[in-house]
């Protein structure tokens, strides 16, 4: 799974972590209306393959990668490497294999780990759980905006991270409340 764009562009001449009002070059299928609007889950992502679990991991520029690191995407504006490693038996592991423990259907795809030991539980899950990333699970944000000052209002007043947009063709842009510098 390769990184999913953020829709606007960020703003590299000031503070990097806000967006500015500029679409990112292939995300101008979003602001056309085309795609649906999920809400994005604020987890960790992991995915399944071959029935095996797998953690997504991302190493700065100079950071030591290790050998069973399968990269998936390179970021050229941040030098940013994203990529899979096998979820192994040590401490570190512990809350994905119990995630994974309590998913009833063990599928191939991508899914967030989410839970009550996972990025403090924004979500409010009693269980440390894998959640598809589908349409039909995510659910479909009704009436969501499009354009940059709409986002800016719409995710300002929503208990959410953010929106994924889902283009029938497979491409997926997003947006996180911390894009516009709000804090969930």
């Amino acid at each position: 799974m390769k990184k999913i764009p953020t829709m606007f562009e960020r703003d590299w001449e000031g503070d990097r972590s806000l967006v500015i009002d500029r679409i990112h070059p292939g995300c101008e299928w979003v602001l056309a209306g085309e795609g649906v609007a999920t809400r994005k889950i604020d987890g960790t992502c992991c995915m399944i393959r071959d029935g095996a679990l797998l953690k997504r991991q991302e190493f700065k520029p100079g950071q030591p990668i290790p050998g069973d690191f399968e990269e998936s995407g390179f970021d050229e504006e941040t030098g940013k490497r994203v990529g899979w490693r096998p979820v192994g038996d040590g401490p570190e592991d512990k809350w994905h294999r119990e995630g994974f423990a309590n998913l009833a259907e063990k599928v191939d795809g991508t899914y967030e780990l989410v839970g009550p030991h996972t990025q403090k539980n924004p979500e409010k899950y009693e269980v440390d759980i894998l959640v598809p990333h589908t349409v039909h699970t995510l659910g479909i944000a009704e009436s969501v905006p499009r354009d940059f000052e709409g986002l800016k209002a719409y995710l300002a007043e929503k208990d959410v991270e953010g929106i994924v947009f889902h283009h029938p063709d497979g491409r997926k842009a997003k947006i996180k409340k911390r894009d516009f510098g709000f804090k969930r």
